[in-house]
């Protein structure tokens, strides 16, 4: 099975023929032409596809899409506020290299030390976090202009210098 990752949600319904606003974090303006499938999470870890019927850019972070099988108002209603989520070949041909969402599968290393993988991006309007899993527990890595230090595209690291104390938080240590 393909690897999937979170591009962002079903916003809002457009028009009465089943158009959906697809608000996305791929950091440019796209269309989704080209792609296998969008898949909608329909329960927690449960992916449906569907297949892009048209399309247009609305701008860099919405497109209206029209999919296959969702010819009513009252379709899309229903898909509103699913997550979507793309294959990670399909999320490669469309993602800015910028976008935080690019992010994943970059290890993330603080004051040097490694403390895991990126699993997904949380964008919010003062930072970016970033999700890993130390110990098996979900920890938020905050990304700002007083954690980051610097990302290594080629190495694909994220150096990041956190407050002492906020791992243990997540681990329930000290």
């Amino acid at each position: 099975m393909s690897e999937y990752i979170h591009i962002g949600k079903l916003a809002a319904a457009h028009g009465l023929s089943g158009e959906i606003i697809l608000k996305h974090a791929l950091g440019k303006r796209t269309d989704f032409k080209g792609t296998e499938a969008i898949f909608i999470e329909i329960n927690r870890d449960a992916y449906i596809p569907y297949f892009h019927e048209n399309s247009s850019v609305k701008n860099d972070t919405e497109t209206i899409i029209k999919l296959e099988g969702i010819d009513t108002k009252e379709a899309a209603v229903k898909l509103i506020q699913k997550k979507i989520w793309l294959t990670k070949n399909d999320f490669e041909k469309l993602v800015s290299t910028s976008a935080p969402v690019n992010l994943i599968d970059f290890i993330i290393l603080n004051k040097g030390k490694k403390l895991g993988t990126v699993e997904s991006v949380i964008e919010q309007p003062q930072q970016v976090l970033l999700q890993t899993s130390i110990n098996n527990k979900e920890v938020l890595v905050p990304v700002n202009e007083s954690t980051l230090k610097k990302i290594d595209r080629k190495k694909k690291e994220v150096h990041v210098s956190l407050p002492d104390g906020l791992l243990e938080i997540y681990l329930g240590e000290g």
